[in-house]
């Protein structure tokens, strides 16, 4: 029987707020991995890097601030310096857990770019905040050198950058021939290094792409048979926090696209992952996505739980 390809979104979240939180995080999503290569799937994992990609910029622009002769460094560079310390993490730990139960997998991480539309309309409303707080007189100066501020929730202002569509996995073909020699690969982390060809050539490009919808595009592209986006709920509900709160068990795209015109979902928690999870299984008849828990996977692909999104 062919082994399932499984894409694993792992959030930004789910791996701590700093290094001793991180290594602690990333020990149990090991265990739970590993579960799943015990079980016979073939995994591909992606992860997000909000709050790690969010520390090393602030750091960045704290060092810059302290010792003049250190420039600004620019937030692609930012994202990928996050995919190594992720990954890094994560393939020490999974190969640990691994040898433990005497499973022989390479585990193999790859800095990865994503094309983006340099005219996506997204660059005309950038909405995610990043890096450290600054006064609104900071803000000023940063604008006046072409930069967008917006004020973070009463805190104070942080620079803000596009999120883009994710259009291209630029190292795509090294990913599949590393998939298909039976590795685990870590591709994508944090969205991926958003990038956009300029005059013959790749550029990194001032943006953050949301790890999911480069996921689903991911699993897309490798044939995955499953996706499945990690959140901080076992299965996506429809009138949540309401009397009539309902758990939903799967979701077929017409009615995935009903509850989102009934607006059920929140535009910045689970709203973006539903419509990446639209994306994939649209993509193909056998193709599922399911949304749960990162210790739920497992279950959750042997069909015990989760909210399972279907053609």
């Amino acid at each position: 029987m062919k082994e399932q390809v499984v894409v694993i979104a792992l959030g930004g979240n789910a791996l701590g707020y700093n290094y001793e939180e991180q290594r602690k995080a990333v020990e149990g999503t090991a265990l739970i991995i590993s579960d799943l290569i015990e079980e016979g799937f073939k995994v591909v994992l992606t992860h997000g890097n909000g709050p790690q990609v969010g520390m090393i910029q602030t750091a960045m622009d704290e060092l810059n601030q302290i010792y003049s002769m250190y420039t600004q460094v620019p937030m692609p560079s930012c994202v990928a310096m996050s995919q190594g310390y992720i990954a890094f993490e994560l393939q020490r730990a999974i190969k640990a857990e691994l040898e433990k139960r005497n499973i022989q997998k390479n585990i193999v991480s790859i800095l990865t770019q994503v094309g983006v539309d340099a005219n996506d309309p997204a660059f005309e409303h950038p909405t995610k905040p990043i890096g450290r707080f600054m006064s609104k007189e900071e803000a000023r100066i940063m604008e006046k050198q072409g930069l967008k501020c917006m004020e973070d929730a009463g805190r104070g202002y942080r620079l803000t950058v596009a999120s883009p569509k994710p259009k291209k996995i630029i190292e795509l073909d090294v990913i599949q021939r590393l998939i298909d020699e039976g590795d685990l690969v870590i591709a994508c982390g944090g969205g991926g290094i958003p990038v956009a060809e300029k005059g013959g050539e790749l550029e990194g490009i001032s943006a953050v792409i949301d790890k999911d919808f480069v996921s689903a595009l991911l699993a897309k592209e490798i044939g995955a048979d499953f996706l499945v986006i990690l959140t901080a709920v076992e299965k996506i509900a429809i009138n949540f926090g309401k009397k009539n709160q309902q758990w939903l068990e799967s979701m077929s795209l017409d009615e995935a696209d009903a509850y989102i015109k009934q607006e059920q979902f929140a535009p910045g928690s689970m709203l973006p992952k539903v419509e990446a999870a639209m994306e994939f299984a649209a993509s193909g008849m056998n193709r599922r996505a399911l949304i749960t828990l990162l210790g739920k996977a497992r279950e959750g692909l042997l069909g015990k739980t989760g909210t399972v999104i279907y053609k």
